[in-house]
């Protein structure tokens, strides 16, 4: 993900631009971007945006505004935007922005010698796109505007300064021009230019600068050049200033390095064309690719591949290096030693060379200063081994490979391309490239199944590929059932090469490793989420966290694992089988039971914890289980962490209730604890499987209590999808084993529900009967929070029939009574209520706010659904009022959400929408 902010305000993401919406959009995610990781006030985001003149309802515009953002910088993944007490933060690296990489580059070559000065400047001057924030209205931006106008132009200076100190005249004449046109009384700029027309030989044209200049001076400003100028004229006059520097030799030889390409290769379109991408690009900087994945995913063959099609591209030569960064072979090849083979490849004179390393990089850089040269960097370990072997001026293109991220690299401007498993398509591919189209063609079913078995890793799928292409007269299905037989084993892929063999790649890694680090690699087998944080690792291995997140550390540097993102851990399932594997033959069962019930009741605590933060005025569970000895929950903070969290653990969590072991009373608290986050972000599907989950488990620990809680859950959820008949089966089957344990909450509960469900087929007489019921029994349980939605739902239920005055005296004394249990969500639902009685009143105005109070509580809990519901009626309200523009922008967003959450009140809000004759952009005015 990249921000750009010189030019038009763009947010890119795997090389292409997101559409972020109107200027002023723009203008609130430039606010944020140009303080990047530090907290932005509300009333200073509301002075940037709209500068004296702020809308009617600031806030709610501004909050509409971020809740655009935030779901456009989902999309692309990467960033966030964060409430703090101090307000707003753009949760990024501040190097993901242009303006804050320029102005880094900027500060670092400030005590750079003078080669580095002029690369770092370089390399920021190139981020320069036009004019910054361009499009974007405003004073504030203006002031912006101004200010790195300003810095471009002092850091152009500086440049030039430097790069005339190194004799590289071409590169001022080439660049200065330009600039000097755009600052046309800029005398530092002029005066650098007259320099380098001098170093050129070419004093006759300095000398028209010199008069071009004074003529405009005088014509602007009424003045002369200054002394400065003055005098570097009269040097140029009198023949005073030094000769030209002589012009450098350039390399003796073309190095041509590349590896012989790939035999079969197969697929990898996508990252093919990624690549491309980048030799087809004008950019006027360095280009770089940093292609990453996991063992044995076939980064080098994709790249070795790939340079052999553009290498004609590049004239200048290709250089390759195998860093070794993960050989076991050997030692990772150092900087300085890949250094000296670059510049071995391009025959320069030992006398040229330098001693120093760094002096030795500031002559690689100059010889493919203009040149075009591929630089192939495979198998790095990490950035620092390959930042020295950048070149610094533009024209080259960089690909970088390695086991890890490459983060840093990505942060400066490197494009990403992520090498993952191949899509099965490509996998048949690469077997048809081995075995041939007929014997591929003629077995399908084995052929899938093969795939499958491999996990659609190249290098499993290339041993398989051996043998068979080995042993011809072997049917694939037979290759098939041997490894099926051995499924979750390596066995089937073991061969003579300790290169081509996975187990013995991954044991590499594993051998070196402490026996700390080998103990929670082992019990990582036991994991069947897609990713575990630090803190569960450390649970799962019964370490403190201090102790766990070294070990992490150490699996991460041994590319066991893989830290797609800050404290979470993941690898694939060859991996995992592997660790499996190990687990079952060093450690005992007693200890994976132990190890199991550890992760389940790190996930059980975590989501209490965070589930509290979400829902202070939730009900207790009837049980719990007790925190595990040797497990450190997640702790959070505020609501803020807590729905990052879930965020987060969503996956993992899902995955984790179906664990294949017996433990069911873990297996229910679970689910008991992220039942209102699945509800409350629309993850209906997963929230349906759960339950189900939970349900077996309650039943087979033969507790009633437990069995209505999930059969009660499952109805509330079918009621929002319009399974009535599913919801009315699972609600009165709840309600049975309520009242036979006389539990007058839990009945309550499902009144409640039977409720809503009568509502959503239009039965409101009989749903109203049932909320009144639901409140007597909440009542007598002296429940309030119950009493309190309960009085809600009365009101809205006369509402639906027509009884308005009758509503708002209900609602509003559940309102009262929400507002001193401090119960913001319900009273969102209650604000809306409200609101849609005022607007079957006719009073349109009142409506409107209320429906803003009620959108406003709903955003801020992260309740898309409730934002959804409200949007929709805002627009009913708005097409009241004559305003169909506002009417349709609001049915649109609601539709967005809908659509989101994959709910059939998308088709409502379709239908209300098309009944309009506008086809608008404007913003819905909150």
């Amino acid at each position: 993900m990249e921000f750009r902010l010189f030019g038009e305000v763009q947010l890119r993401v795997g090389g292409r631009s997101l559409d972020i919406g109107t200027p002023r959009q723009q203008a609130v995610l430039a606010a944020l971007a140009v303080d990047a990781g530090r907290p932005v006030p509300i009333e200073t985001l509301i002075d940037r945006v709209w500068d004296d003149a702020p809308p009617v309802e600031a806030r709610n515009v501004l909050y509409s505004h971020l809740s655009r953002i935030r779901r456009l910088l989902a999309s692309g993944g990467g960033a966030r935007i964060v409430r703090r007490s101090a307000g707003y933060v753009l949760d990024i690296d501040p190097d993901l922005v242009d303006l804050h990489r320029f102005a880094r580059l900027v500060e670092r070559s400030k005590t750079a010698d003078t080669a580095l000065r002029a690369t770092l400047l370089d390399e920021a001057l190139r981020m320069w796109r036009g004019t910054p924030l361009a499009g974007v209205p405003g004073e504030w931006v203006a002031q912006v505007r101004a200010g790195w106008q300003r810095r471009r132009l002092d850091a152009a200076v500086r440049w030039a300064h430097a790069e005339l100190e190194l004799s590289r005249t071409d590169a001022v004449l080439a660049t200065l021009p330009d600039l000097v046109a755009e600052h046309p009384l800029a005398e530092p700029l002029e005066g650098l230019l007259m320099r380098a027309l001098h170093a050129a030989g070419r004093d006759a044209e300095a000398l028209d600068r010199y008069a071009g200049l004074r003529q405009r001076l005088a014509g602007e400003l009424g003045t002369d050049p200054g002394p400065e100028l003055r005098a570097l004229h009269t040097a140029l006059l009198r023949g005073e200033l030094p000769a030209p520097a002589p012009e450098r030799g350039s390399p003796l030889a073309t190095p041509a390095q590349l590896p012989p390409d790939v035999y079969g290769f197969a697929g990898r379109d996508a990252e093919l064309r990624l690549l491309h991408g980048l030799v087809e690009t004008g950019s006027s900087a360095v280009r770089i690719a940093a292609v990453s994945g996991t063992a044995g995913v076939g980064k080098t063959s994709l790249v070795v591949h790939w340079a052999h099609r553009v290498r004609d591209r590049f004239p200048g030569g290709q250089l390759y290096v195998n860093l070794r960064g993960f050989d076991p072979t050997g030692s990772p090849v150092t900087p300085a030693e890949a250094m000296r083979t670059f510049l071995d490849a391009f025959e320069v004179p030992l006398q040229r060379i330098p001693a120093g390393f760094e002096a030795q990089v500031g002559l690689y850089r100059s010889l493919l200063a203009n040149r075009r040269v591929l630089v192939v960097l495979d198998n790095a370990r990490d950035v620092e081994q390959v930042r020295s072997l950048l070149p610094g001026a533009p024209g080259c293109l960089v690909v970088v490979t390695s086991r890890t991220l490459l983060s840093g690299l990505v942060a400066t401007g490197a494009r990403p391309v992520t090498v993952d498993l191949l899509d099965p398509g490509e996998a048949r591919q690469l077997l048809v490239g081995q075995l041939g189209a007929d014997r591929v063609a003629a077995e399908p079913g084995a052929v899938d199944e093969i795939v499958e078995l491999c996990a659609r890793l190249p290098l499993a799928l290339a041993v398989v590929a051996a043998r068979a292409a080995t042993y011809p007269t072997f049917a694939l299905a037979d290759l098939a059932r041997e490894l099926r037989e051995t499924r979750g084993g390596l066995d089937e892929f073991a061969g003579a090469d300790p290169a081509t063999d996975p187990r013995a790649v991954f044991s590499w890694s594993y051998q070196q490793l402490s026996d700390a680090a080998a103990r929670l690699f082992r019990l990582l087998g036991l994991h069947s989420g897609p990713d575990l944080g630090t803190r569960a690792a450390a649970s799962l291995a019964g370490l403190p966290v201090a102790k766990a997140r070294p070990l992490l550390a150490e699996l991460a540097r041994a590319h066991l694992v893989a830290e797609h993102s800050p404290g979470r851990y993941a690898c694939h399932d060859l991996l995992r089988a592997y660790a499996s594997e190990l687990d079952l033959a060093l450690d005992t069962e007693a200890d994976r039971r132990a190890a199991t019930r550890r992760m389940l009741g790190h996930y059980v605590h975590s989501a209490d914890n965070a589930d509290r933060l979400l829902d202070p005025r939730r009900d207790e569970p009837p049980t719990r289980t007790a925190v595990p000895s040797e497990v450190d929950p997640e702790r959070m903070a505020d609501f803020g962490e807590a729905s990052a969290w879930f965020n987060a653990e969503h996956r993992v969590l899902v995955t984790a209730v179906h664990q294949d072991i017996e433990l069911d009373a873990e297996v229910w608290d679970l689910v008991w604890t992220m039942r209102r986050f699945l509800a409350h972000q629309g993850h209906w599907p997963d929230e349906v499987d759960v339950l189900h989950v939970a349900l077996a488990a309650a039943e087979r620990l033969g507790d009633p209590v437990k069995q209505a809680y999930a059969h009660c859950y499952l109805g509330c959820t079918y009621v929002w999808f319009e399974r009535h008949d599913d919801a009315h089966r699972e609600l009165t089957t709840a309600l049975e084993l309520y009242r036979a344990g006389e539990d007058l909450v839990g009945q309550a509960y499902v009144q409640y529900y039977l409720a809503w469900m009568l509502e959503r087929q239009d039965r409101n007489v009989e749903a109203l009967a049932h909320a009144e019921q639901a409140l007597e029994l909440y009542r007598f349980a002296g429940h309030a929070v119950g009493e309190a939605k309960s009085l809600n739902a009365i009101g809205w239920f006369h509402a639906l029939r027509g009884d308005h005055r009758a509503a708002i005296g209900f609602c509003e004394k559940a309102l009262d009574l929400q507002t001193k249990l401090g119960d913001s969500v319900a009273a969102g639902s209650t604000w809306h209520s409200i609101g849609y009685a005022h607007n079957h009143l006719g009073d349109h105005t009142r409506a409107i706010a209320c429906y803003q109070a009620a959108f406003t509580l709903f955003h801020n809990a992260g309740y898309r659904f409730g934002e959804a519901l409200v949007l929709r009626s805002l627009g009913e309200s708005y097409r009241d009022t004559d305003d169909p523009e506002a009417a349709h922008i609001a049915w649109q967003q609601a539709i967005e959400i809908y659509d989101q959450l994959g709910h059939p009140d998308a088709d409502d809000a379709r239908a209300k929408l098309a009944s309009l004759n506008t086809t608008t952009t404007r913003e819905v005015p909150r």
